[in-house]
């Protein structure tokens, strides 16, 4: 039986349509494990209201337009299209890895897409919503967005942390300002708009209420992308084309009103849940909601925003030497290993982490221990004691009752959880009850049951009860270990795999030969797997003779001497420092710097802890202008070396404050 055919088990014959996508991943390089947790997230979920009975469409894609993937293909010495078709085929073989089962996988250089935004931008020009400008403000090419002088921390990007780059250009803007209060009655009226609550928050009150400035929605620096069809020197840029692939995948026609729409459309939209990462909250909760107000469609139910996966206690990066990627974890514990591993490790609202350590526990405890020592168990006794043929179910006696009523409250826990997203706690619900099922095994002892042929029927029931356990569990686990569970139902004989089968404990039926057995999951030796990851590591690393010349550090222009010596390099003894609330990445410092005292800020709250700082002599910018940063006056700036892990430049104790550094 194929996986849609047992999701559908028991649907009724009408049923309600169910549309979530992911954000569409970016095509410059090969997506690492936390770039795949929201696409197993998505396929659970989906897998879960199929099963629930619902038409379910899930989308999901590659965004392959812009001005990094242009660089990128001329690095790589081939057009654009030709980069973005090796990437896209790369992510679908990671994704068809992972077992998912999407709808559509939509690229943003597919003919109906591009038609779609070009006829977007048309119509908001004749609309007024669109005029044509002058961009000159900081660009940050990582992420392709652009910020104005009071968003920029420190000269670098206040979402990735990266410098930017100052950049003027001619563009046509997208008038926000004109949907600002629109937006923000919406999601006050909508509470459940935005989860979870904290990003809501974050989102009223960082970007709506301080006032939105109009967006750049055009660029003409590069030429990869969608061009404009009454001005094709223009380009139309990232986000407009990125985030339209959600409409244009399901029809949508911009000459035509909501009503006017395909039966298609209109059965899909609004979409149910758009899960995105945190980091692009902003693109999904302000800019797609007025992109659609001014379209006249109705705004998604939801927009869920997912943590991050750490690496350890870093976020992952190539530059940091800490990218795990999927494939190479499931040749190490297999598809549904990593599926798991993702769904049970990622909390609803902080982040998860992944290390080689935790992975191997996880696995241990949970797949091999407990779910797979159950599965065997019970499979073997009932071939030793039984001859493979599932016994009858018999009057309730002992801890029975007990059992039957953990596996009511793990279904209805479970079903809960996933109806609200919260997956690690839907997989918790699961795996509490097979450790039950596990304790019921040592409380009715088979094998001293099968000593007495008067307790033969006992026996009988006691496996049954087991068996029954194990199907209950592999029902709810389908949506989250698919293949795995499949392989559980063979082994039972049973096509009872429906939602609709956990309505009452019993429906395996008696009488039925078991399958094959087998262990489900081998116990991992920690001498084994991490020989297993070297060997993974050294067969990714290039051979001497293949490794690449180190890229020449970029350096700014040169500068005359009297230019340095307009900066006033100073030693200064920190005295005190704190976290400023509701600033993450801050810290504010005061400084003794000999003849006076000053108070500076510094985005350095992720590197350190203010108690490393104090009595530290540190070198100090002093004749920097004053600058506000998140309502706090800041005289001055921190010598630090790095970008992504930064360093404060410390001085010998010996230095008095005030020393001038030259």
């Amino acid at each position: 039986m194929t996986d849609q055919k047992q999701e559908n088990a028991g649907a009724p014959s009408a049923r309600r349509a169910f549309y979530l996508t992911t954000a569409i991943m970016y095509a410059s390089r090969k997506p690492h494990f936390g770039n795949t947790y929201e696409v197993i997230l998505a396929d659970a979920v989906a897998r879960h209201r199929r099963k629930a009975g619902d038409d379910v469409y899930f989308l999901t894609g590659t965004d392959e337009h812009g001005q990094k993937i242009e660089g990128y293909a001329r690095e790589a010495g081939v057009s654009p299209k030709a980069y973005v078709d090796g990437v896209a085929e790369e992510i679908k073989g990671l994704w068809r890895r992972m077992n998912t089962t999407e709808s559509r996988f939509i690229r943003t250089t597919d003919e109906d897409h591009e038609r779609v935004v070009r006829r977007i931008f048309e119509r908001f020009l004749r609309q007024g919503d669109i005029y044509k400008g002058r961009y000159e403000g900081w660009y940050c090419t990582p992420d392709e967005s652009f910020f104005t002088d009071s968003q920029i921390k420190d000269g670098k990007c206040p979402d990735c942390g990266r410098p930017v780059v100052r950049a003027t250009e001619e563009a046509y803007f997208f008038r926000m300002s004109a949907y600002a209060d629109r937006l923000i009655r919406y999601i006050e009226d909508h509470p459940d708009f935005i989860e979870p609550v904290s990003r809501r928050n974050e989102m009223l009150s960082n970007f709506l209420r301080p006032g939105l400035q109009d967006l750049c929605v055009s660029r003409t620096s590069f030429s990869w992308g969608i061009p404009v069809e009454s001005d094709p020197r223009h380009v139309v840029y990232v986000w407009l084309d990125a985030l339209t692939n959600y409409i244009s995948a399901i029809g949508y026609d911009p000459d035509r009103s909501y009503e006017e729409q395909s039966e298609t459309f209109r059965r899909l939209w609004p979409a149910d849940v758009h899960f995105i990462g945190k980091d692009i909250l902003r693109f999904h909760t302000i800019y797609w909601p007025i992109f659609l107000m001014a379209l006249g469609l109705p705004l998604p139910k939801k927009v869920f925003a997912h943590p991050w996966f750490i690496a350890g206690e870093d976020k992952m990066s190539k530059s940091r030497g800490n990218v795990i990627y999927s494939d190479d974890l499931a040749d190490l514990i297999g598809a549904d290993g990593v599926r798991y591993y993702a769904l049970s490790e990622m909390p609803y609202g902080n982040d998860g982490s992944i290390t080689y350590d935790n992975v191997m526990l996880r696995y241990n405890t949970d797949l091999a221990n407990n779910l797979g020592n159950l599965v065997s168990r019970t499979h073997a006794m009932t071939l030793k004691y039984f001859g493979g043929v599932i016994p009858s179910a018999g009057p309730e006696e002992g801890t029975d009752a007990e059992l039957k009523a953990a596996a009511r409250e793990a279904i209805d826990a479970f079903m809960r959880d996933m109806d609200a997203y919260r997956l690690a706690d839907a997989c918790a619900d699961v795996f509490g009850f097979l450790r039950r099922a596990n304790k019921y095994i040592d409380e009715t002892t088979p094998w001293l049951l099968a000593k007495d042929a008067a307790r033969h029927d006992r026996l009988g029931a006691v496996l049954y009860n087991l068996l029954e356990s194990v199907r209950i569990g592999a029902v709810l686990l389908s949506s989250v270990m698919p293949a795995t569970c499949d392989a559980i139902f063979r082994r039972l004989g049973t096509s009872a795999v429906g939602y609709d089968t956990l309505a009452a404990f019993g429906a395996l039926e008696s009488g039925v030969s078991l399958g094959e057995g087998g262990a489900l999951f081998a116990r991992l030796e920690e001498k084994e797997f991490a020989a297993m990851i070297e060997a993974q590591k050294q067969k990714r690393a290039p051979a001497p003779s293949e490794e690449k010349e180190k890229e020449p550090v970029a350096h700014e222009a040169q500068i005359h001497i009297d230019d340095f010596f307009r900066v006033e390099l100073r030693a200064a003894r920190v005295l005190s420092a704190e976290k400023i609330p509701k600033a993450k990445k801050l810290l504010r410092l005061i400084v003794d710097l000999g003849d006076e005292q000053r108070q500076i800020v510094s985005g350095i709250a992720r590197f350190y802890e203010p108690e490393d700082l104090v009595g530290k002599t540190v070198v100090v910018v002093a004749n920097l202008a004053p600058a506000t940063l998140c309502g706090v006056e800041s005289r001055g700036m921190l010598l630090a070396s790095g970008e992504e892990q930064v360093r404060v430049v410390f001085l010998d104790p010996s230095v008095q404050p005030g020393e001038r550094i030259r």
